[in-house]
């Protein structure tokens, strides 16, 4: 139907007849001459209907905004040029124009900002909007870099299954019924982790895949239910290795896509100082403010609120100083208040430095009374905090407080305009093994149950099983975790053990993983990998804060694809021929 495109319409197709399809982005009618914008997916061309053929400058005359057109005409330059798009020298002298559809009722014009629901209601066109095509686009090209790159290297590109068995976490898995296996159910993978351990062992040393991968929980905006990641594993490998290669991948993708010159290398922090000094495994270092602790300051003064964390060995009493921040009112120091809550804090002290060379009188603070001369003058010396400056403080456990000041250290500097320009990579390494759970009174994974410890001696890693540093690892940019690995446990007795460790006896470890337990007793290699958040790259790519912009057909926040209207309830025959009954007003269902 077409010749060309719209946005490459230039120089080599003056004088020529070419024939363009696309949408009417806008129709002017300018002193008995029509003009309309005609839109496809590479860019806008003007198209001219002139008086002088009456059949066509009648049917320009009609045409709406977003009908859909084929522009038959002849290219020559423009006696007005637009320098703001790359076509803005040409036009197309139309002959013929054909309306191949209109568009009625349009519920939102593409310039506008319609509110979410109404964009994923009508998501065929929020992604005719040329900002959504450009943010697909880099997707897109962000993926083909990724294979060119891998593909280069003698990656191996293998397919996983879809459906799966239930993980360990198996309350966040989407599950599917088996119909020929009454009773019985699939797992949608959460991530394809096994599989790729066991192809370590089958001998394939260098695998990725760009996997579509299911998890069932509560939703953000760097979240999604199904969401896709570029997971790979090696075998024969140490920490670096890994890390070394992907780096170098990253790299490459950022050049190529966006043309950013990423570092080399990226810098590399420990899990215990990002929290030390950020508050966060992923910290932003695109600005400075870094979190001091205190404890030193404050253990032998009277107030119980720094004094008995500051005595604690699992507590910490850190403060966070924020320049300029004393212009703070009390509303919004209030506010930071209520913010840190959401985080686990249950309270938070502060300080206005309104004169830092007049010491204690200098300060306003509501628990500067509780300070002494000499702790006063430690706490300025140690946050080094001058004329101006707003000192918060966190005092309590040493993983709440890291939360709390953490997520106020983020707020702050968004909020403040702190944030700098450019690109901040980070490795954070050596991980804790396992965090603990007060509530189901056992030890949790922080990476997964397949995480090998730093430690290779099994009863080593029994006794100290609270205090085990795992050989995990995290690539963070920006602020955000864009990929997480780690080397594997290839022994089953390591394997066991941590099981064991998780609360998984040895009849559930079997139940679940005896097909992986029986794979490390058959010569099962060192192995390793991580996986990337393709969504979360190239949201940061495109220069958007929701994943849902770099996903062509995303979920709500509330899972709902509101375009199809799923998810949606399925005949009682269809359920029946499952095995499945739902309990009706419970919002769960049981098997039949």
């Amino acid at each position: 139907m077409r010749t060309h495109y719209c946005g490459l319409i230039g120089e080599r197709q003056l004088g020529e007849r070419v024939s363009l399809c696309g949408w009417a982005d806008a129709r002017r009618d300018h002193g008995g001459v029509v003009f309309i914008d005609l839109r496809d997916h590479e860019g806008i061309v003007q198209i001219v209907a002139d008086p002088d053929n009456a059949d066509i400058f009648a049917i320009a005359s009609k045409v709406g905004y977003e009908d859909c057109l084929r522009v038959t005409g002849i290219v020559r330059l423009r006696s007005n040029v637009n320098d703001k798009i790359p076509t803005g020298r040409y036009e197309v002298l139309a002959e013929s124009i054909e309306l191949l559809n209109p568009a009625r009722n349009l519920p939102f014009a593409l310039h506008e900002h319609p509110n979410e629901d109404l964009r994923m209601t009508y998501r065929y066109l929020d992604l005719r909007r040329p900002a959504m095509q450009k943010m697909l686009r880099t997707r897109i090209r962000l993926v083909h870099a990724i294979r060119q790159w891998l593909d280069a290297r003698g990656f191996q590109d293998i397919e996983t299954p879809i459906l799966t068995k239930a993980t360990p976490e198996g309350a966040r898995d989407y599950l599917v019924p088996s119909r020929v296996h009454p009773g019985q159910f699939y797992a949608l993978p959460q991530s394809p982790q096994l599989f790729k351990q066991i192809l370590m062992m089958a001998g394939f040393d260098r695998y990725y895949q760009i996997a579509r991968c299911f998890r069932d929980e509560d939703l953000r905006a760097d979240r999604q239910p199904e969401f896709t990641q570029l997971d790979m594993e090696f075998a024969f490998v140490t920490e670096r290795d890994v890390q070394d290669t992907v780096e170098a991948l990253i790299r490459y993708v950022f050049k190529e896509v966006i043309d950013v010159e990423l570092p080399d290398p990226f810098p590399r922090m420990t899990y215990e100082e990002a929290m030390r000094r950020y508050g966060s495994d992923k910290p932003d270092l695109r600005f400075d403010m870094e979190l001091v602790d205190i404890a030193d300051a404050v253990s032998r003064i009277e107030f119980k609120v720094f004094a008995e964390p500051a005595n604690d060995p699992d507590g910490r009493v850190a403060a966070l100083c924020v320049p300029g921040g004393a212009e703070l009112s009390r509303k919004q120091l209030d506010d930071l208040a209520v913010y840190a809550a959401k985080f686990g804090a249950k309270g938070l002290a502060w300080m206005k430095v309104e004169d830092a060379a007049k010491g204690r009188e200098g300060v306003n603070s509501p628990v500067g009374k509780f300070l002494d001369d000499a702790t006063l003058e430690k706490i300025l010396q140690l946050t080094r905090a001058q004329t101006g400056d707003l000192l918060l403080f966190g005092a309590g456990k040493w993983k709440a407080v890291c939360d709390f000041m953490g997520a106020l250290r983020l707020k702050i500097a968004r909020d403040r305009g702190l944030v700098g320009e450019g690109w901040k990579p980070l490795w954070v390494t050596d991980f804790p093994m396992f965090e603990y759970d007060g509530s189901e009174r056992r030890f949790v994974a922080l990476h997964h149950p397949f995480t090998a410890p730093k430690v290779d001696d099994v009863d080593d890693l029994r006794a100290n099983a609270a205090t085990a540093v795992s050989r995990g690892y995290d690539m963070v940019l920006n602020g955000s975790e864009i990929g997480g690995g780690s080397i594997r446990i290839h022994r089953p007795e390591m394997q066991s053990a941590v099981f064991e460790l998780l609360g998984i006896g040895a009849e559930e470890a079997q139940t679940k993983f005896g097909f992986l337990l029986k794979a490390l007793t058959l010569g099962a290699p060192p192995h390793g990998g991580i996986a990337f958040g393709i969504d979360r790259i190239a949201a940061l790519m495109a220069g958007t804060e929701s994943i849902r912009d770099v996903i062509a057909f995303p979920k709500t926040t509330s899972a709902q694809d509101l375009m199809t209207d799923a998810p949606s309830a399925v005949p009682d025959t269809q359920l029946k021929e499952l095995h499945v009954a739902v309990v009706q007003g419970a919002g769960s269902m049981e098997q039949g």
